[in-house]
Parts: C-alpha cells; sequence; structure tokens
C-alpha cells in the first residue's frame, strides 16, 4: 500500500519529529510513503474563527494538494475530523462536491489507519514507561476515536497504561479558546493535569499535539513531573 501523508502546522513547525516518527512507523509496517512539500494549512483555524472564505481558499488548495487518490494518513485527529466534518459546510454542491467527498472517505487520523485499515495493534514498540492517556476533544467527540489509540498503547512493550479520572474531559485548550478565554482554559489545564499526576504516570500521552503542548506549557509554568508526548512518538520508540 502507498499513502500520502499530512503534516498539520503543529507538527511542521513546532513537532517535526512526530512526522519523522509517522514515516518511520509507515515505512516499518511496508507502507509506501509520498510527501508534498506544498501542503500547507487544512484551513481549520480560519474555519473555527469564522473566516470562511479564507478556511475555503486553503481548503480548495488542500483538495488539489492531495487528490491523486491515495489514502491520507496523518497526526492530527483534530485536523483530519475538520475535514471530515466541515468540509460539507465549506463545498457541499459546489465546484469541488466530488473531490472533497473523495477526500473526506479517504484521510486517516493514524492510529484509525493502523487498526481499522493496516489491521496492526502491535508495531514493534518499545517505551519504558507508565502513562496515561488524554482523550482530545477533537479525537473523541469529532472523529470518533477512543479504543484505537488505547489498543496499540497496550501493545507497546514496557508501558503501563493507566487511566486517568475524566480523561475526556476538555483540557482547555481549544484553539484560539485558549487565548481568547485564558483563566478558564488555565484552569481547565490544571485540572487535566492533575488528574494525570494522580495516576503515578510519567507521560500524558494523546493524538493530538496541540492538546500536549497546552498541558506542557502548564507543566513547565509549574515545574510539575510529568511530561507530555504524542502517540506517534510512543509508538516509534525502540523501532530500529
Amino acid at each position: 500500500m502507498e499513502v500520502d501523508i499530512f503534516i498539520p502546522c503543529f507538527i511542521d513547525q513546532v513537532y517535526p519529529e512526530t512526522g519523522f516518527n509517522m514515516v518511520k512507523i509507515l515505512e516499518k509496517l511496508g507502507v509506501g510513503v509520498h510527501y508534498n512539500p506544498n501542503q500547507t494549512c487544512c484551513g481549520q483555524m480560519a474555519f473555527n474563527s469564522g473566516y470562511w472564505d479564507h478556511a475555503r481558499e486553503l481548503g480548495v488548495k488542500f483538495i488539489k494538494d492531495f487528490g491523486n487518490k491515495r489514502p491520507v494518513v496523518g497526526p492530527s485527529a483534530s485536523c483530519i475530523g475538520y475535514i471530515k466534518n466541515h468540509y460539507d459546510k465549506l463545498f457541499y454542491n459546489s465546484p469541488w462536491h466530488l473531490e472533497y467527498k473523495e477526500l473526506q472517505n479517504n484521510i486517516y487520523e493514524i492510529t484509525d489507519f493502523l487498526v481499522n485499515v493496516l489491521k496492526v495493534e502491535d508495531v514493534g514498540s518499545r517505551f519504558e514507561a507508565k502513562v496515561t492517556y488524554h482523550d482530545s476533544c477533537a479525537a473523541l467527540r469529532e472523529y470518533g476515536l477512543k479504543d484505537e489509540p488505547r489498543r496499540l498503547l497496550r501493545h507497546v512493550r514496557g508501558l503501563e497504561l493507566i487511566e486517568m479520572k475524566h480523561s475526556d474531559v476538555c483540557c482547555g485548550f481549544g484553539g484560539t479558546f485558549s487565548v481568547k478565554h485564558e483563566a478558564i482554559s488555565t484552569a481547565m489545564a490544571d485540572q487535566k493535569v492533575h488528574n494525570a499526576l494522580e495516576t503515578g504516570a510519567e507521560y500524558i500521552v494523546s493524538t493530538d499535539s496541540s492538546c500536549l503542548m497546552h498541558q506542557q506549557g502548564y507543566i513547565d509554568k509549574h515545574h510539575l513531573n510529568i511530561k507530555t508526548k504524542h502517540i506517534v512518538d510512543v509508538l516509534a520508540s525502540g523501532l530500529e
């Protein structure tokens, strides 16, 4: 199988190693990887901020950049959930109707792709640590992910998965929400991080780097004894 990889803005600009690790995992499983260096933002932030004309312009570019019929795989349930659920509002009954529908049916978050397309739950990883899993709002409520990341983590050698209470409660990031409502956002991060700390875990793991960046900022400011790590980076650990 051959796929195109979608590298979201947060990964490209802040956490590029996660993108490289996704390629590492896919190639380890025998998947041919194609990367279009002209790809840019999917338009989610513009859409969520009410700038639908700008979001539509970015969406058209995205559709063109990934128009070669191969499955598209990316390490962000947030971005991919947006494409799957909200491109309808931008392109329904438009000149791009057929193209965006095809893309919606052919784009996958990486854990969904591994478990439900490749039918793989053990990628051969090793990560010696206690971890707890954060269900991001976009992954759980928009994309529909819950069991897939946990099934993959349970097959990582040396990893102990400990569930935190209220794992499905928002961490407070919410895109521009964290800027517009700083006090509420910070209080939500406090609650999320302390729920994770109560488990004794060494790492908070999730499918979305934006949530993890928000929580890591709170952790760093308060000098707490826990770290964050994208699930892709966990799954790439120990692979040759």
